[in-house]
């Protein structure tokens, strides 16, 4: 067995991201994720997306709900426009590369770290004495799951960035404990109107599939005449949009559906104000409702028509995993070598 390599790397740019598949996408996982995994795609760099299906178990699941939805957001994800012959597109439990690194991260990250995890406390609540060891410990995962790749930027929101932290940290204590620079400090990126999006019930709510009220979120699976509902009955204030964005720093709601607009649209905020500056909600909402209707009926349409023959999915998650294992395999194995474990059994 070589041993381990310890010169300086160059870390090709390469993306990765994931999405559990927990069940109804949104419009908040289309314009904060979706469609800018998409984006990515055009931009010439290796693109890897996966479906976290190790994540989505830290609470239980439905063995039959959670193969449904695993296809569902992997048809959201073609749907939306990732094309499987450019962009790697896989389910994590395919490539075991992940979970053995999360292992291997969870004896680098320091308890304390993890404690501090706000997402942690927020899914837990009172009820973290019972509640599983997967869903305190799953950021190691979340790690692993970017570290296989040695992937150097991360697509996320706010409410990701602290993971993306810890992740920054496991990788800078394994080179350094172990005197390599084999891992990348992986960029966060952070891009675009729509990569926070509210509830249509309140504004200063992101929006979730987990709301009570189906009014709060717009589903990729609502139809055109419930998108157009949803957005004319969407909560406003009775003021006129204002001149410029300033006029919206206290009004959450307002600020809330000109964001929507402008990432649907792909133009500014400001833009939206410009074009729309005085107008009554009355005028603005249609035009957002339209426009909505727009950009995803023909999403919903394509995951239809893609959820009808869910032994193709199967067929693009199984070799978009062969493409992810091949990368991920030998970077795992490499840490074995660094780590020093005895690397002699012939596959």
């Amino acid at each position: 067995m070589s041993e381990p390599v310890q010169t300086p790397q160059t870390f090709p740019t390469r993306i990765f991201s994931g999405i559990q598949p927990s069940g109804g996408l949104t419009l908040g996982n289309y314009l904060g994720a979706l469609k800018r995994f998409v984006q990515k795609q055009d931009e010439g760099i290796e693109t890897i997306y996966c479906i976290v299906d190790m994540h989505a178990i830290t609470v239980w699941q439905d063995p039959a709900k959670l193969r449904q939805q695993t296809r569902e957001l992997a048809a959201g994800f073609i749907a939306a426009g990732i094309d499987p012959a450019r962009s790697i597109l896989f389910n994590q439990s395919q490539v075991s590369a992940h979970v053995e690194l999360g292992w291997i991260f969870n004896t680098v990250a320091r308890m304390g770290w993890m404690s501090r995890m706000t997402q942690f406390k927020d899914k837990a609540g009172k009820n973290s004495e019972n509640v599983s060891l997967g869903l305190f410990a799953y950021p190691a995962l979340m790690a692993a799951d970017i570290l296989a790749y040695k992937a150097t930027h991360v697509p996320v929101g706010e409410d990701q960035k602290q993971h993306l932290e810890l992740t920054r940290d496991i990788a800078a204590k394994f080179n350094n404990d172990y005197g390599v620079n084999f891992f990348p400090i992986t960029e966060p990126v952070i891009e675009g109107a729509g990569t926070r999006v509210m509830s249509l019930r309140d504004g200063t709510k992101k929006m979730s599939k987990s709301d009570p009220s189906d009014q709060s979120r717009i589903n990729l699976t609502d139809d055109t005449d419930t998108i157009a509902k949803k957005f004319r009955k969407a909560k406003t204030d009775a003021e006129p949009l204002p001149e410029d964005l300033e006029g919206l720093k206290d009004r959450p709601d307002a600020r809330n559906l000109v964001n929507i607009y402008a990432a649907l649209a792909d133009i500014t905020p400001e833009a939206v104000i410009s074009q729309y500056a005085g107008a009554q909600f009355g005028t603005f909402k249609p035009a957002l409702a339209d426009l909505a209707v727009a950009k995803l009926s023909p999403i919903t349409r394509k995951m239809s028509e893609l959820m009808q023959d869910t032994t193709e999915i199967d067929r693009i998650l199984g070799a978009g995993a062969a493409r992810a294992n091949a990368i991920a395999r030998p970077i795992v194995d490499e840490v074995y070598d660094i780590i020093g474990m005895i690397r002699s059994r012939q596959i």
